[in-house]
């Protein structure tokens, strides 16, 4: 049976997580072939640029472009691009629910992205972006990959 994260759990860990050794790792491992792992960390490297592309774009007040980048590289219609499907089976039913939560996450901040476009309002995009990377640090605070 898969091992689930579940929100009480992942608040000890996070409150744990500064005063925990690099070898009394707590995250729950999770077990890959190499070539899974490798690309899953390929994506995960691509995402960390896609929200700094992000960012860059709203400081440059170019939300259609941080909407379009959101939506491309890290929302749902991302997920045929990153091997997703293929990816998932190997996964926690907890870490897919995470990795799910992210692209639509990033798929409602695209569409908020593009409202503040018109309001010229860039707090709601920020709330938006916070919970897209929430995501991330909640699947990296839970878990970790290993090779077999």
């Amino acid at each position: 049976m898969p091992k689930i994260l579940t929100p009480a759990l992942l608040t000890a860990l996070l409150a744990a997580a500064p005063s925990l050794a690099a070898d009394s790792d707590a995250r729950v491992p999770v077990q890959m072939p190499e070539m899974v792992k490798d690309h899953m960390r390929s994506n995960m490297r691509d995402h960390l640029l896609a929200l700094q592309e992000i960012q860059s774009a709203l400081a440059r007040g170019q939300h259609d472009e941080a909407a379009t980048i959101a939506e491309q590289r890290l929302g749902m219609s991302s997920l045929d691009a990153h091997g997703a499907q293929h990816m998932a089976g190997l996964m926690p039913e907890g870490m897919q629910a995470i990795g799910t939560g992210m692209h639509r996450a990033a798929s409602r901040f695209a569409v908020t992205a593009q409202e503040a476009a018109v309001g010229r309002d860039l707090s709601a995009a920020l709330q938006a972006l916070s919970e897209v990377t929430r995501q991330c640090v909640t699947c990296h605070a839970g878990y970790r990959i290993k090779s077999p």
